[in-house]
């Protein structure tokens, strides 16, 4: 038996029952989807979707599968135009009870990490908003760049000071000069 859980952004765990699975569509309001395009520099997040379901794993746990899209636009890293592209991912996340607590550790504590690495705290509800804005996130192209933009050498400098470049910041260009000037006595 199936239950769903759509139109909503948190998923109540008391609510969960540990013998059925659970739909779910999250729905995001005009000002959750604002907040989280501010909160990841997007100019644009339109059609945001996370569709899956929640399913009993073990006794005390929950494993979330969702299909996330989203299109979104950013500023082009080069000339901050904007760009366009459509996100399509798998999230899978597990929700589990017995986390182990790593707040009291002393500073230099050797702390192995667990072999799982989906797991996550279940807390006394599911935010499936944070886990989409968590999933987006990682899948956002890290330096888009807009159709043609390229990066030329730019030098600066202030007024009157002749600009470093790369060629003046490598150690042996010099020393390549004074050999070729020594070895021409005309130069």
């Amino acid at each position: 038996m199936t239950q769903d859980f759509n139109d909503t952004t948190t998923i109540p765990v008391s609510r969960l029952s540990a013998n059925q699975s659970y739909s779910f569509s999250l729905k995001l309001p005009d000002a959750a989807r604002a907040e989280i395009a501010a909160t990841l520099d997007l100019l644009a997040l339109k059609k945001p979707s996370l569709i899956g379901t929640l399913k009993p794993h073990g006794a005390d746990d929950w494993l979330l599968e969702a299909r996330l899209g989203a299109t979104v636009q950013q500023a082009c890293v080069i000339t901050l135009a904007p760009v366009t592209a459509r996100i399509e991912e798998r999230v899978e996340r597990l929700f589990v009870r017995a986390m182990p607590d790593f707040d009291d550790l002393e500073e230099d504590a050797e702390v192995e990490m667990p072999e799982d690495d989906r797991a996550e705290p279940l807390e006394n509800t599911i935010n499936l908003a944070a886990v989409f804005q968590e999933a987006l996130s990682l899948a956002l192209p890290p330096y888009p760049r807009a159709e043609g933009a390229s990066l030329s050498g730019a030098v600066f400098a202030e007024a009157g000071i002749s600009p470093l470049t790369d060629e003046d910041t490598k150690p042996f260009a010099g020393l390549a000069a004074l050999k070729a000037k020594l070895k021409d006595p005309e130069g």
